[in-house]
């Protein structure tokens, strides 16, 4: 059964004054991600905790590991219903359908996996075959995110991808044809990439008709070689007019814009993304995944360890964990808006109490001023960012920053 939170059971330590918490009356969803951290090589714009798999990878080990974190995790979520699943990566295609089927297995005997929950795997067109995407679809994979960047090869070399041109059009071909739901990852503002070479991006991956589309600008991530060694990339003008246009061809073939990077036809929504940004729960399993879970007087954050290696041992040792820290009541709020207001519809007002277990009016301030400047506003209940607070998201989102 799941827990019911009673109200007021936060703590109440003033808050701004006389505000306090008001309790947390119900957990959110929960959404659970497994991290893979090998690929086949790191490209240079990739800021995330994956490592080139120079030896072979410790597959079966990696895997025994991630069904006992799960185990040793399991009493923090205990009785609540797992609405989404995410393999995340690094590449986690490189996975044999195999290790992938018997992880899944362990969460559906482990937890209450909803029925239909959305499984999604993110998959490297330069790793997948027929063989692979027939074992995952069987293993119970629904959902496959495919790392495009580009359709062109001159952009794929400069990006470091694995795969060409005739890889991504096949393998995008061969999602298509096997899972019911597909998102395609593309990149744009490339290095020296032109407004109409990055156009027509856009019209290849509509003509593929995949369910959801992710357009991504590229940027210089720190503690990446492209950040050491920027390349020549394309001005902020070209870059916005690359923007507007790519939104102006998604949505002329139906693609619905509901987040800063995110297209989808009616009805196919990205629901583990749409936990996040609604600032639900997530549980992080594998190397340096982490974690934000709701309990009835805290907010906490977790991590584990980032190296594989080190991870592997932890487990061993039955401590996952890395690292764990409550979600300060000034930041709160900050953390909600911040993946809130990256929904283009934004989210009801009531959601904000309901996921912090804070009154909106601590907040108010802030808003009052960011609808002043015209960067977001408040419609039936509503709050969403206008126009003008999605091009200057970072501006609108920097007014929430605790003091």
């Amino acid at each position: 059964m799941i827990p019911i939170y009673p109200a007021n059971t936060l703590s109440d330590a003033p808050l701004q004054g006389d505000v306090t918490l008001s309790g947390l009356t119900n957990p959110p969803p929960l959404s659970l991600y497994i991290h893979i951290p090998w690929c086949v090589r790191k490209c240079p714009y990739c800021d995330f905790n994956s490592h080139e798999a120079r030896q072979e990878i410790p597959e079966a080990a990696y895997v025994d590991a991630l069904i006992a974190d799960l185990e040793l995790a399991t009493p923090l979520v205990w009785g609540r219903k797992i609405r989404s699943v995410f393999f995340g990566g690094g590449t986690p295609s490189i996975f044999s359908a195999e290790a992938i089927d018997k992880i899944l297995s362990h969460v559906r005997m482990l937890t209450p996996l909803e029925y239909g929950a959305e499984v999604t795997l993110e998959a490297n067109p330069g790793t997948v075959d027929t063989a692979n995407f027939k074992g995952y679809h069987a293993a119970g994979v629904n959902r496959v995110s495919l790392g495009i960047q580009s359709f062109q090869p001159q952009y794929l070399k400069a990006l470091g991808r694995i795969h060409d041109r005739e890889q991504a059009l096949t393998a995008a071909e061969l999602a298509l044809n096997t899972f019911d739901r597909v998102n395609l990852d593309v990149m744009y503002a490339l290095p020296e990439q032109s407004l109409e070479h990055a156009l027509q991006d856009a019209e290849t991956a509509c003509l593929l008709k995949p369910a959801h589309l992710s357009f991504y600008h590229l940027t210089l991530e720190p503690n990446t070689p492209f950040h050491r060694t920027p390349p020549s990339l394309p001005d902020d003008d070209t870059s916005a007019t690359m923007q507007e246009e790519i939104e102006k061809i998604l949505a002329t073939n139906g693609y619905q814009h509901y987040e800063t990077s995110a297209f989808a036809q009616p009805g196919q929504q990205c629901q583990h993304n749409l936990n996040y940004w609604t600032f639900g729960d997530y549980l992080g399993i594998g190397a340096g995944a982490h974690s934000k879970l709701s309990f009835h007087d805290k907010i906490i954050r977790q991590s584990r360890h980032k190296h594989p290696k080190k991870y592997l041992e932890a487990i061993k040792q039955g401590q996952g964990v890395d690292s764990e820290w409550q979600i300060g009541r000034e930041d709160l709020a900050f953390e909600f808006m911040m993946n809130a207001l990256r929904l283009v519809d934004g989210v009801e007002a009531n959601l904000f109490q309901q996921r912090t277990g804070l009154p909106l009016r601590v907040i108010q301030a802030q808003m009052e001023e960011a609808q002043r400047k015209g960067l977001l506003e408040q419609v039936g209940g509503v709050i969403k960012p206008t126009l003008l607070g999605q091009r200057f998201l970072n501006s609108l989102l920097e007014m929430f920053l605790p003091e």
